[in-house]
């Protein structure tokens, strides 16, 4: 009887790591932002179940999910930074990007307001203000989309932050959020996970609205030519399903609370 249960149990084993095998792995390189919110908790999953895959997810920024795509070392990207993006394609590292979805940008601080920026509706002088006052500012530092953006708006306002009132922090929008909050600082960030962090922050919204805080995410397909290893036939699924329907209506029914994280486009 002893024997029988061990070869039973040996059995079952056998057919659990051939059934675990038999899963498709595909590479995605995102934003920190698509993790941190917990939208990819909700929109992988279906797609997972139907293609009997896992969607192994590496969360960077922008700029280091591009790197990955230009070097092989993933399947598809899903990314915010537009300018980026069309160059990766140009370039000839990435195929069939696609529009999948938007939020925007907003500046948060302190709910006192030192820099006395709040309600104003041109970002870029909101961060002037900022910088003149010399309050901290908060910098993801790491080329992300966030960063990119950050960075432009710096350059409309005609100031190359420095001193030590900026802080270039190097670490994920999430982070960035808390540590500006126990700095009693400003930074920008992508509403979704402002919202998805607001009760672990002292931080509120301080600046929106201006359409340079537009926020598009678009998803690619790294170039099976370039890479010849990438799982093509997978990864065009992924970005027909990001594309779907059914994807569309859970990327809209996402909320943190009552507040809508990500939009699609009508």
């Amino acid at each position: 009887m002893k024997r029988s249960t061990i070869l039973m149990s040996l059995l079952i084993f056998l057919l659990f790591c051939s059934s675990a095998s038999a899963f498709d792995h595909l590479r995605l390189a995102t934003t920190t932002s698509t993790e941190n919110s917990g939208l990819l908790t909700i929109l992988l999953p279906p797609f997972e179940q139907h293609n009997n895959c896992k969607v192994d997810v590496i969360a960077v920024g922008t700029g280091k999910a591009i790197k990955l795509g230009e070097t092989g070392d993933v399947d598809v990207i899903l990314v915010h930074a537009r300018g980026k993006e069309d160059r990766f394609v140009a370039e000839g590292f990435g195929v069939d990007r696609r529009d999948i979805m938007y939020n925007d940008f907003v500046i948060i601080g302190p709910t006192d307001d030192p820099a006395g920026i709040k309600g104003q509706k041109d970002a870029a002088a909101a961060m002037a203000h900022i910088a003149a006052a010399g309050f901290t500012f908060v910098s993801r530092g790491d080329d992300s989309g966030t960063h990119t953006r950050e960075k432009e708006l710096w350059a409309a306002a005609g100031v190359a932050p420095a001193g030590n009132w900026y802080l270039e922090a190097g670490r994920g929008m999430g982070e960035v959020i808390v540590m500006a909050g126990e700095r009693q600082g400003y930074t920008l960030t992508d509403r979704g996970t402002y919202l998805a962090f607001k009760e672990k922050t002292p931080l509120r919204i301080a600046v929106q609205g201006d359409t340079r805080l537009y926020n598009p995410y678009g998803a690619i397909m790294v170039n099976p030519q370039r890479h010849p290893h990438v799982k093509a036939d997978l990864g065009r699924k992924l970005l027909d399903y990001l594309t779907s329907q059914s994807a569309r209506v859970l990327i809209s029914g996402f909320r943190h609370g009552s507040e809508q994280l990500f939009y699609v486009e009508d």
